[in-house]
């Protein structure tokens, strides 16, 4: 039984895929939802020329991160199911490790998230986030690949 699920979510679809079978797996199981929706601010950091520039980047960020997390706390909610939102950054280190802490500080008992199922060169070359944390997860992982063609 899956009391507390983590959901990181980012606005893709391959996510959105993944937050539906939470939600479908917390209606299922009369659990509740924790999204998830990390900030990686280092890329922009490398790439802006002044503080304010950074600035600015960074609250576009933060409030598209606020629109997913709404969003996906809106789709729950149209299930009947519970959600609670987090928005985290990360200016240093890797998006997996913050989705690892928050499955442990937040007592969650399963994580789900979505994965586009990258193999070979491609999955070296880009890492992988969802392999990582299924390596360090203190709980289980349900992995949720994109649809086919996606």
């Amino acid at each position: 039984m899956y009391h507390r699920i983590l959901v990181p979510i980012d606005g893709s679809p391959t996510a959105e895929r993944g937050l539906r079978e939470a939600i479908r797996l917390a209606a299922e199981q009369k659990g509740k939802l924790r999204l998830l929706h990390v900030i990686d601010d280092f890329p922009m950091l490398m790439e802006m020329s002044t503080i304010s520039s950074f600035d600015a980047g960074l609250q576009k960020m933060r409030a598209y991160g606020e629109s997913v997390l709404a969003a996906g706390k809106d789709a729950a909610s149209h299930s009947e199911v519970e959600a609670d939102t987090v928005l985290r950054e990360v200016t240093r280190g890797r998006i997996a490790d913050v989705v690892i802490e928050e499955a442990k500080t937040a007592a969650c008992d399963l994580v789900v998230m979505g994965t586009h199922g990258r193999r070979g060169f491609s999955r070296l070359a880009l890492g992988s986030d969802a392999d990582l944390v299924v390596r360090g997860s203190p709980v289980p992982v349900l992995l949720v690949r994109q649809e086919a063609g996606g």
